[in-house]
């Protein structure tokens, strides 16, 4: 007997908890969710997004501060030709910087590769070229005689260690976070776009608005009932 109220309490608290749910795709504003879809597809567009794009920049500006110490240190021990000769052509590990310049094109030419022309979301690029160069300053700075060759032997390695791990930190922390959150977001918008293109159809045009023409069955009876009774007795 008791079965009845029961199953229309739960039918009855079903439904309520059903209404804020409807009640939130109904206050959904269509055009406000089709700006932000659009305004989603146009950074898609682009290609990259901003905080890719800075990451992009300051790996190319790693690239050119290395590069501008490395000319630096070149002048300051005697001239560019001289220097550069010395340290290219009889490259020494252990009193050359060159191979400092050429660990920041690596790591410019990898990144750029990776994220900037294959768009990677993964962390395993950047954690590839900032163990490589870690790896190699360390070792360079134990093995070789940098300390005595004046201030550049602590600049240079210092400077680049540094500029590797805040690349890393920057993609990992800034860069990957940032746009997997765009992503959802963009996911959620599309999605409640499309729930509130169902329960809020187009405005219907006004042809598809009629109204079916006044009867005229009793028109006929009406006439000759009124011309009987004008008609004289």
């Amino acid at each position: 007997m008791n079965r009845v109220p029961a199953d229309a309490e739960n039918a009855h608290s079903s439904s309520a908890e059903s209404c804020p749910s409807l009640r939130d795709v109904h206050s959904i504003n269509p055009t406000q969710l089709m700006a932000r879809i659009e305004s989603y597809e146009g950074r898609e567009k682009k290609g990259i997004s901003d905080v890719r794009r800075t990451f992009c920049l300051f790996v190319t500006f790693d690239l050119l501060f290395i590069t501008l110490l490395w000319i630096i240190e070149l002048n300051v021990k005697g001239g560019i030709e001289t220097t550069l000769e010395k340290e290219v052509l009889h490259y020494d590990y252990s009193s050359s910087y060159f191979d400092i310049f050429l660990l920041a094109v690596f790591r410019f030419k990898v990144l750029i590769l990776a994220y900037a022309m294959c768009r990677l979301r993964h962390w395993w690029a950047i954690a590839f070229t900032t163990a490589v160069t870690s790896a190699f300053l360390l070792a360079k700075v134990i093995i070789s005689q940098l300390f005595s060759q004046g201030a550049f032997g602590y600049v240079l390695p210092i400077i680049s260690f540094i500029l590797a791990w805040i690349e890393t930190w920057f993609l990992d922390f800034k860069v990957l976070p940032q746009e997997a959150e765009e992503e959802n977001r963009f996911l959620i918008a599309q999605d409640a776009s499309e729930r509130a293109a169902l329960l809020h159809p187009g405005v219907l045009s006004d042809g598809q608005f009629y109204s079916p023409p006044e009867s005229v069955a009793g028109s006929d009876e009406d006439s000759e009932e009124k011309q009987d009774s004008e008609k004289p007795i």
